[in-house]
């Protein structure tokens, strides 16, 4: 009689597992870990690092100098222009942007003729390229030949300098990125909206509910953790514009009006070859970004919790 082999078992974190089971896994994850390792932890830990330092991508000297960077930068007028500018466009372009993708999420969900032609009109501007549609509305905005002051114009109102006065250059590009994004939050709020079960909208009309008490009573609490992931990835994202700033209006704009903290980050590294300064402000971004992303999440528990 053939003695049984023995299974060894491994417990972690309260369940056991078998030790082959884990060894195959181990195997399946080890490409996954070492791209995470020297794609993402590495050059995390270089930037840290890096700011610390006064690399300079010029020379490529390298030494440690503390907090001599983070000093420079806090003081630095354009720091704080940009920092102020992308808060700017970040408030404006979320609460703009979330509350018409909303409102024209809602318009597509109803019965309105040729809805297939408007959600496809709406989505087209999310696959062209970035660097083409900048180009175009670089066009559009032209002061002399421009649509847009052709159109003010008839209307008979004062034409606009657009992307080429400091008062109008970052409201001007606030108002292309939603241009270009909100197809993307529209398809997101629709999808939400279709699978809300009919039985309790039809429920709440059998209740006696107006169509405004369904919407703000049944189908936007039902839509909240849509709502929150728009938001969060609205955050992450309004911090990270880079390429439409620097295509309409490059080095910052007039007066530096349209830099953002990406392009301030940019012109530190490879205008000025100050990669350390860079490093410091990269550290300086992803921390507003951490910061910012923890807040709406908890804002957004507390809520779930107080409607639970």
């Amino acid at each position: 009689m053939k003695k049984k082999d023995v299974i060894t078992k491994i417990r972690i974190r309260g369940t056991l597992y078998e030790k082959d089971q884990l060894k195959v896994a181990f195997v399946m994850l080890l490409p996954m870990l070492l791209a995470t390792i020297l794609l993402f932890a590495l050059p995390v830990f270089q930037v840290f690092e890096n700011g610390f330092t006064n690399f300079n991508l010029t020379t490529g000297n390298k030494a440690f100098n503390g907090i001599s960077n983070y000093k420079f930068i806090f003081s630095d007028v354009k720091f704080g222009k940009a920092c102020k500018n992308t808060f700017t466009f970040a408030f404006f372009k979320l609460l703009i942007e979330t509350t018409l993708a909303l409102a024209i999420a809602f318009l597509l969900d109803s019965k309105i003729p040729f809805r297939k032609g408007f959600r496809a009109i709406f989505f087209v501007p999310v696959v062209v390229p970035l660097v083409a549609s900048s180009l175009i509305w670089i066009w559009f905005y032209d002061p002399g030949l421009g649509p847009f002051n052709q159109i003010l114009s008839v209307l008979g109102l004062p034409k606009c300098y657009w992307i080429y006065h400091e008062d109008t250059a970052l409201m001007s590009i606030i108002i292309f990125s939603i241009w270009k994004g909100i197809g993307y939050n529209i398809m997101l709020f629709l999808a939400g909206l279709q699978s809300i079960p009919d039985s309790y909208v039809e429920a709440a009309k059998v209740d006696g509910a107006t169509s405004l008490q369904v919407m703000f009573r049944i189908k936007i609490p039902l839509l909240r953790p849509i709502i929150s992931f728009v938001v969060m990835i609205g955050i992450i994202n309004t911090f990270k514009v880079f390429a439409e700033v620097n295509v309409m209006t490059p080095k910052g704009g007039p007066l530096y009006s349209t830099a953002l903290l990406v392009n301030y980050i940019y012109d530190q590294a490879f205008t000025g070859g100050k990669m350390g300064r860079a490093c410091s402000a990269s550290v300086v971004l992803f921390i507003i970004i951490l910061g910012l992303t923890l807040i709406q999440k908890q804002l957004d528990t507390k809520k779930t919790v107080d409607l639970g």
